[in-house]
């Protein structure tokens, strides 16, 4: 089955390239081996990220994740079953956006993650990943 994991967590310290550089080889290494795809958006000191694949390698994806020690706040937003993947084109995709990225700036200024619903947090994360800039993937 299918699952489709939407997240949002802050991280401990600054973001740093050397930090979201290896954030990236090791999502890559590990879920092209256990079939996870999907796309990290960072930027004005958060991470959102959806995760797809099977429930229980999600599952416990997710549950490392909890417990890393880069990240608090960590709150699950949605966690559903899928037909079909959204982001199946990347082990893992990177969305950075700038504090001068239009849609932080002027388009959302008043979203907040943590109470936003779900619908409206994931519909964000699609605007995200439309304007963020760069996008750096590796394809799965």
């Amino acid at each position: 089955m299918l699952v489709r994991l939407l997240y949002v967590s802050q991280p401990v310290g600054p973001i740093t390239t050397t930090m979201t550089t290896l954030i990236l080889e090791k999502s890559d290494a590990n879920n092209k081996k256990e079939n996870i795809t999907g796309v990290l958006c960072q930027g004005s000191g958060l991470w959102m990220q959806v995760l797809e694949g099977e429930r229980s390698k999600v599952n416990l994806l997710y549950s490392k994740i909890m417990a890393d020690r880069n990240h608090h706040n960590v709150q699950l937003l949605s966690m559903e079953e899928i037909a079909q993947r959204r982001f199946g084109q990347w082990s893992m995709a990177l969305v950075y956006l700038s504090k001068d990225d239009p849609m932080v700036q002027m388009a959302h200024p008043e979203f907040d993650p943590y109470t936003a619903s779900a619908k409206d947090a994931f519909f964000i994360l699609e605007e995200l990943i439309k304007t963020g800039c760069p996008i750096l993937n590796t394809p799965s």
